[in-house]
């Protein structure tokens, strides 16, 4: 008799599992995206929200919650349901945030599961027309005349945009001064402007300024040129060889998800990265797609995770 009922529970749980993940989503799905709006993880964040909404008859709403590199709008996820109606969309900074800032409100390893990444691209390193530099080696060179002198912009400290600039500190030996903002849009704002020396932009962000001439694009920061801006050396190239830095972005649940609705996710986000308008829309932005399973997106953050902390310590990088 036990048994049987035992049995029955098993089977009764186990068809109620499946019904919720064929159901999911029957009502809105809240996508947390932890910069400004218009920085590059917005702009993938919308693209794909819009696409699954209409894929699921259901709305996606992109809310925007900037912040201390984007711990602010990753710890309101970490402590949200775990059933798939609110998810995180967050850059490559998601993996340097715990060798970044102690305390968090979440554990990276343990508070989310890793649902698809949804793209991957490089930045583009960019200055103002009026700084009269036009190549990588110029822009060393004028660094190393005046050590201490010159500045570069961030989307925030601790962002992808700041780990590539720390790396090409680093590999181009120079001293200038980091300049944390809220997000890329404020950063591309004062770069233009010339409060900033230079910005290591996300190329989505970048593209527009670059085509009409507001910004020189110096140099792309993968080790492959960018469709988008083919006739813009690598950082490799122009002066850094081995240099390679990709931002990529990613799709998270809270731990917890079920797994089968894990994997409708996945299995939607690959959908979406087939549409013939979507791929176009990767093309025009610079971002190239990296299709991988939850597990394999999993050891991807994992590798992502051990590789930054080295690059973090040995260029002193700390929460401020």
């Amino acid at each position: 008799m036990k048994l049987r009922l035992f049995t029955g529970f098993v089977a009764a749980w186990f068809c109620a599992s499946l019904a919720f993940g064929q159901a999911y989503p029957n009502k809105p799905v809240h996508v947390i995206v932890p910069f400004t709006a218009g920085s590059a993880t917005d702009i993938l964040a919308r693209t794909f929200g819009q696409k699954l909404s209409e894929m699921w008859g259901q709305p996606v709403v992109v809310d925007n919650r900037p912040g201390a590199g984007g711990t602010i709008g990753a710890g309101i996820v970490a402590k949200s349901a775990p059933d798939g109606y609110t998810l995180l969309v967050h850059s490559a900074a998601f993996a340097y945030n715990p060798s970044i800032y102690s305390g968090l409100p979440y554990d990276t390893a343990k508070d989310f599961v890793e649902i698809a990444p949804l793209g991957g691209q490089p930045n583009v390193l960019v200055v103002a027309p009026s700084l009269g530099v036009k190549s990588v080696k110029e822009l060393i060179a004028l660094a190393k005349e005046k050590p201490g002198q010159l500045n570069y912009g961030s989307a925030g400290t601790g962002s992808g945009t700041h780990i590539n600039g720390e790396k090409f500190k680093l590999a181009a030996g120079i001293d200038v001064v980091h300049v944390p903002y809220k997000g890329t849009p404020e950063a591309l704002n004062d770069t233009l402007a010339g409060r900033v020396t230079y910005f290591f932009s996300p190329i989505s962000a970048a593209i527009p300024n670059v085509r009409e001439g507001k910004l020189v694009a110096l140099g792309v920061s993968t080790a492959k040129r960018s469709s988008a801006l083919p006739n813009v050396p690598t950082i490799a190239e122009a002066g850094l060889p081995g240099f390679d830095y990709n931002l990529w972005v990613g799709l998270f649940a809270p731990a917890g998800t079920p797994p089968d609705v894990v994997d409708k996710i996945n299995k939607d986000v690959d959908r979406v990265l087939q549409l013939p308008d979507v791929k176009e829309r990767l093309a025009n932005l610079g971002a190239e797609a990296m299709p991988m399973t939850p597990g394999e997106f999993k050891k991807f953050v994992q590798i992502e995770l051990e590789e930054s902390a080295k690059v973090i310590k040995a260029a002193g990088i700390k929460a401020q």
